[in-house]
C-alpha cells in the first residue's frame, strides 16, 4: 500500500517507507493500570506522501533516521486531527538493510 492511499480506520495496512524524522521520547500512563510507558513518534515517507508512525516502548531504539522499515498488519487512526499509523498487538515491523 501507499501512503496517499492511507484513510482512518483501515486494518491489515502493509506499507514499505524511509524514516524521516523521530521524535525525543516521552512517557505517559496506561489508561487501565498504574504502568508508564514510553512513546515516540516517527515521520515516515514513501513516494506518494508521509505519515506518522506511533512507536511504543522497545520499538522507539530499533528505528532510527534515515531507516527504511516495513510495516506489516498496521492500522490508521486519527489523533489530535492527523492521520497516524499504528504497529498495535497484532501488526509488526521489520527494519530493511
Amino acid at each position: 500500500m501507499k501512503i496517499k492511499e492511507m484513510r482512518n480506520g483501515l486494518r491489515k495496512v502493509d506499507v514499505e517507507a524511509k524514516v524521516l524524522e523521530k521524535s525525543p521520547t516521552r512517557e505517559v500512563m496506561s489508561r487501565y493500570k498504574d504502568v508508564v510507558h514510553r512513546v515516540a513518534t516517527a515521520i515516515v515517507s514513501d513516494d506518494t506522501g508521509q505519515i506518522k508512525l506511533t512507536l511504543w516502548n522497545d520499538q522507539i531504539e530499533q528505528v532510527n533516521v534515515n531507516d527504511n522499515i516495513k510495516v506489516e498488519n498496521g492500522y490508521i487512526t486519527t489523533f489530535r486531527g492527523e492521520m497516524q499509523l499504528n504497529i498495535g498487538r497484532y501488526g509488526k515491523f521489520t527494519v530493511n538493510e
